[in-house]
This record gives C-alpha cells, sequence and structure tokens, in this order.
C-alpha cells in the first residue's frame, strides 16, 4: 500500500496495468510537491528553506538550490500544459527572480548568493542551469512579464556562471545551458557563444561510446550520464532547433537507452550506484528525453512503464516526508547515500524525471498502452566495454545487477586513498540492495590483508571484454599508515549466466601466504538473522525480497556471516557473505574463482548443485549443470573465455 501524503487519482489499469499511473497522476505529483515546497518559500519567494542539515554550501545555497529546482519542476509542469498554471506557481517563481537578484550577495531575507568559482561559492552555478532552463521553458509567462530592469538584473546574476571556473566535469554545461537561454531571449553575444561551444567541444572528448560519456577526465560513469550529459546539451539542441547537434549527439542517446532501460527493475527501481542518488526518480531523465527527441528505441508503452515505474516506486516507499517533502537518502533519510553537496532542497533535482510532462497529453507516451520494462523480459547479459559494466537482468524476478569493471570516482590529482568510495568501488550493484557504508565491511570487494588491514579498490581498469563477461585489475590500496605494494594488483573477471555470476580473481606480485577475501551481495536484515550455511561452503543470506549465495569453487578456504551494522539503503542492518582464502607461492600467480547470486526468486537452489570448477595453473575450468563448459584463462596475453555448450 502507498505511504505517502499525496492525493492522487484512482488508478488506471486499463492504460498502465503495471503501474496504474498515467498523466494525471503525474501532474498531480508535480502539483503537490510544488505546493508543498512553496510553504518554506521566504516572503518575496526568492529562497525556499526546506527544513534540515545544511550542506557545505551553507543556508543561502541551499535556499537558492531549493528555488530553483521547484522552479525546474514548475517549469515542467506549465509549459507542459501551454502556460495553464491554475496554482499560480509561475506567479511565485518570477517574484522570486526579481526578489533575488535585486541585491545579490547581501545578507538580508531574499538575496541570492552571487555565482563564484567552484570550490568558492560554486554552488550557485549549478542552480543557474535549472533557473535559464526554467526560464527558456516558461519565458513568455515569466521573462516576458518581469520589467526591464528585472530583466537585466536577471541577465547579470546568470552571466557570473559564464565568467566564473566549472569543476571540471558535467558543470561545464550549466554555463552552456545559461548561454543558451540567453540566446534564446535576445542577449546572446560572443561570451555566450563561448560557452556553448567550450561545452560541447569538451562534451566529445567526454565521449566513449556506446552512448556512454564520463563525468569529465576520466572514467566516472554513473546516472549523471543521463540526467547531465545527454540531458542539457541535447536538450538545448532540441529547443534550438540545431540539427547538426541533434544529429551528432541523438544517437548517442538513442544507443545509451538500448542498454539503459535494462537498468530498471520490475518494481520500478533505478540501479543503485553512483553518486547523487537522492535524486531517486531523476534517473529517467533520459528515457523521458529519447521520447521528446525521437531518439529512443523503446516504445512509448515502454518509455512510460519506467518513468511510471520509477516515480511510484519511490513514492510507495517512503522517499517523502509527511508533509510532503523529499527527504534526503533513499527511501527515507538514509546519510551513507549522501555527499557533502547534498542539502535541503538538493533531492529535487528529482524534477527533471518530470521531463516527460512537456510531450503533449496526446503523445504516444501518455496514450499507448504501458508494456513490460525490459528487465521484465528474457534473461539479458550485456557488456558494455566502453564504460566497463555488465549488464546482467533476469527476466524471473525482474532484478537488474551492475558489474562493474571500468567505472571509478577518482582525482588523478590525488593519490589513490582506502577505503575508497563504496558508490562506485564495488564489484557489483543492484536494483534491490546497496552497498555497505565505508565505515563496514565492504560488500562485493576483493581484498588482500596486510599489517592486520585490508585493502581498497579504487582506480578500476579495464582488460578484457566478451559478450557475457568483463575483466579488469586493480592495484590494493590500504588506510593511511598501511603498506605500499607497488607491483601487487588483483585482475577480476565476471561471467554471468542466468541469475548465476562466475568471479575468477587472480593475484600478481602479492607475497605467498597472503590472506585475501572476496563478499558477495549485503542483504538488509534484522538484527537477529542468521546466514545458513549450506554444507561447508555455500553462504546464504535470505531477505525479505532476495536472497544473496556465495560458494567457493577454487581456491577459497573458509565463509562466514560479517555484520554490518550501518546497514544499507534498504535496511538500516545488514549481513554481508564472505570468502577467504590465502596467496600461494606460484610466481605467475594464484587463481581463485567463486560461484554468486542475487536473486528474487523465491527458495532458489543451492549454489553447489550449479557447477564445479578445477584449477590447471591460472586456468579455470567450470562445469555447469546443464552440461556447458567455461575456461577462464587467465594467460600472459590477458584473460581470455571459452564456452562450450552441451550437444
Amino acid at each position: 500500500m502507498p505511504h505517502h501524503p499525496l492525493d492522487l487519482p484512482p488508478e488506471d489499469r486499463a492504460l498502465s496495468p503495471h503501474t496504474g499511473y498515467a498523466r494525471a497522476h503525474w501532474e498531480a505529483t508535480a502539483d503537490q510537491l510544488l505546493t508543498a515546497a512553496l510553504r518554506y518559500a521566504t516572503p518575496g519567494h526568492a529562497l525556499i528553506d526546506l527544513p534540515g542539515p545544511p550542506s557545505k554550501s551553507g543556508v543561502r545555497s541551499d535556499g537558492l538550490e531549493g528555488f530553483a529546482r521547484t522552479f525546474l519542476l514548475a517549469a515542467f509542469r506549465t509549459a507542459g500544459a501551454s502556460g495553464k498554471d491554475p496554482l499560480n506557481l509561475l506567479e511565485r517563481y518570477t517574484a522570486g527572480l526579481a526578489h533575488g537578484t535585486r541585491t545579490p550577495g547581501r545578507d538580508d531575507a531574499e538575496s541570492w548568493p552571487r555565482i563564484g568559482h567552484h570550490g568558492v561559492q560554486g554552488q550557485p552555478m549549478v542552480e543557474s542551469a535549472s533557473v535559464a532552463l526554467a526560464l527558456r521553458l516558461t519565458a513568455p509567462w515569466t521573462w516576458d512579464t518581469l520589467p526591464a530592469a528585472d530583466q537585466d538584473r536577471v541577465e547579470q546574476w546568470l552571466r557570473g556562471a559564464l565568467r566564473h571556473t566549472p569543476a571540471p566535469n558535467n558543470w561545464y554545461l550549466f554555463p552552456l545551458t545559461v548561454a543558451g537561454f540567453l540566446e534564446s531571449v535576445g542577449r546572446g553575444d560572443a561570451e555566450t557563444r563561448f560557452a556553448i561551444e567550450r561545452g560541447l567541444g569538451l562534451l566529445e572528448g567526454w565521449y566513449q561510446g556506446q552512448g556512454w560519456y564520463s563525468d569529465g577526465d576520466g572514467r566516472a560513469f554513473d546516472h549523471y550520464n543521463g540526467w547531465a550529459l545527454h540531458f542539457y546539451p541535447l536538450l538545448h539542441a532540441h529547443l534550438t532547433g540545431d540539427r547538426t547537434v541533434l544529429d551528432q549527439l541523438g544517437p548517442r542517446l538513442r544507443e545509451f537507452l538500448d542498454g539503459f532501460a535494462l537498468l530498471f527493475d520490475a518494481d520500478g527501481a533505478p540501479i543503485h550506484h553512483g553518486r547523487s542518488l537522492t535524486y531517486r526518480f531523476a534517473a529517467g531523465t533520459a528515457v523521458a528525453l529519447g521520447a521528446l527527441t525521437g531518439q529512443t528505441p523503446l516504445a512509448p508503452g515502454v518509455t512510460r512503464r519506467i518513468l511510471s515505474g520509477a516515480l511510484r516506486h519511490f513514492l510507495d516507499r517512503g522517499a517523502l516526508t509527511g508533509d510532503g517533502i523529499l527527504s534526503l537518502g533513499w527511501y527515507g533519510p538514509h546519510a551513507a547515500t549522501l555527499q557533502n553537496y547534498s542539502g535541503p532542497g538538493s533531492p529535487y533535482w528529482a524534477s527533471k524525471g518530470f521531463l516527460a510532462l512537456l510531450l503533449p497529453p496526446e503523445h504516444p507516451v501518455w496514450t499507448a498502452t504501458e508494456e513490460k520494462a525490459p528487465a521484465e523480459g528474457r534473461d539479458r547479459a550485456l557488456a558494455l566495454p566502453a564504460p566497463g559494466l555488465l549488464i546482467q537482468a533476469t527476466g524471473a524476478d525482474g532484478l537488474t545487477r551492475l558489474h562493474n569493471h571500468g567505472s571509478y570516482k577518482y582525482d588523478s590529482r590525488e593519490p589513490e586513498r582506502a577505503p575508497g568510495n563504496p558508490l562506485y568501488a564495488r564489484l557489483a550493484y543492484s536494483t534491490r540492495t546497496g552497498p555497505t557504508s565505508a565505515a563496514n565491511a565492504p560488500d562485493n570487494h576483493i581484498a588482500i590483508e596486510a599489517r592486520g588491514t585490508r585493502s581498497a579498490r579504487i582506480r578500476i581498469n579495464p582488460l578484457a571484454d566478451g559478450s557475457d563477461w568483463l575483466a579488469s585489475w586493480h592495484r590494493p590500496v590500504f588506510p593511511e599508515g598501511g603498506p605500499a605494494l607497488p607491483s601487487a594488483r588483483i585482475e577480476s573477471l565476471t561471467l554471468v549466466r542466468g541469475r548465476l555470476e562466475l568471479r575468477v580473481h587472480r593475484t600478481v606480485g602479492i607475497p605467498p601466504g597472503t590472506p585475501i577475501h572476496l563478499s558477495g551481495w549485503a542483504v538488509a536484515l534484522p538484527p537477529e538473522a542468521a546466514a545458513e550455511a549450506e554444507q561447508t561452503t555455500e553462504i546464504r543470506l535470505d531477505g525479505p525480497e532476495v536472497t544473496s549465495q556465495l560458494l567457493g569453487l577454487h581456491g577459497w578456504q573458509t565463509h562466514r556471516a560479517v555484520r554490518a551494522p550501518q546497514g544499507t539503503a534498504f535496511g538500516p542492518w545488514a549481513l554481508v557473505p564472505e570468502l577467504a582464502g590465502t596467496v600461494g607461492e606460484s610466481a605467475t600467480g594464484t587463481a581463485f574463482a567463486a560461484l554468486a547470486s542475487l536473486t528474487g526468486e523465491p527458495d532458489p537452489a543451492p549454489l553447489s548443485g550449479q557447477a564445479t570448477a578445477e584449477a590447471n595453473g591460472l586456468a579455470i575450468t567450470v562445469r555447469w549443470a546443464d552440461g556447458a563448459r567455461t575456461v577462464v584463462d587467465f594467460g600472459l596475453d590477458g584473460p581470455s573465455v571459452t564456452v562450450e555448450e552441451p550437444s
């Protein structure tokens, strides 16, 4: 049963057999989210000071964030209704624009902070993009109603985004968005043209293929790919009618969505991976953008299924407080989900998920019968070597897992530091589990132990790939005061088969006798829960919605369940399955193999009946229950996989 404070229309199960949501549900949700947030506006409506702990940028910047991000939601809502605004939302935001930019930087009740460089009052640059985009979408009812003097002041405040240095990542798309608005209202010049060309130029350098952009230099791949790196430039091109940019960027979005659509669970949840997860159903932004621009491989009924599934997933699971405010967290509040830039207004980047309201009511996305989500079809294994991600979706339970062999968030100007970011450093993520915190035992992790401390996985380097497997390597990094092992490396390979995950690892340059540990999927459980060990080698954790299993196939000597008392975003307390072994004496390294599973199917079969393994040096031969045989060979030329299907 839903437990949110919203008053929504009755479900429409004829049009939307999977979610019950139609356009009217989206409009009602937007209206009530805005009504709740606007109760916290200052008298002149320039700031929305939502309750909660401040971000590192301070209370005034947080108030601007509350204004800007809800203004974007109001813009999608009213522009999608051709300017109809029965709640007089835009009148309040227009007044806020005038009051906020009258004396920027002043310490009074209404003034906005000035836009500064990243790291020095830089957060307002982020918010300037939402203000500019909202103005661009609602110009006839907002910008055009402002007196000329107020327009000039708004322009001058926005131009701060063009004159200061962004963070070296998706932030360069904020000045692009500001410049796009200024040009759309006849205020373009050399400064705006430079911001647009610079942003598009950097985007080209970040493109890695298969529809994926890195978030700046490096290999940071996560939800920012959809809700920022595709969103800002392609929407700008769409609003401008720039056919050249549309033809260049549009096919990338189409290719991206072909795989990204699998990263939504049958229950609507997006993949729990990467930072800023408190933006929640903004994960669907790129799906809506594909429909808006015509650059999508998804049928209209599938598009709405994904979008409405994500929206309803969070509304039904406590994302809203009792007074209708989006909380800082995943379902309810959850500190480990947040970053230090997260403030009370931050969750309202979820507004981007309402981009679909720009589609008119007669658009097929709103009129077609809802279809199944891609994750509800046949079992899928999709390797994406460009970002180093392997998608595993199983139709029987509609659950998706993401195996990470190439995405990490790490500033190359800084030394690698343990423990690493749990939202990037783990071997795998899913739509029904979250990583444990950095202060607890890590889930889905491979580590060696030295001087009583365990290593971290920071920089992930792709090695090789196949249609259903990916491999990578990393250098074990220890906490401050721990050893430095420059010659050490751990190679990792994941191969998926139905719900099963074959995990094979090789140690290189690591002293013989070194302890090594492999963990599996963490499961949120009540504190009295205990791990059930099948025979002597398998760990099984039965949670309310999922079962986690881990079985040592080769090299692993002991097994146990480790307590994670800080829990995950899916529950306040968790257990983590873990195997332990010892590095051998071979000069070419030691190979280890394990079988893991995360499933929503009831009473899954033990892993011990699914596969057996034997080793010949660095080659691991796995024989599956159906008669197939897989050979994983960590040879001198890099890892390779050979498969023999049953005759």
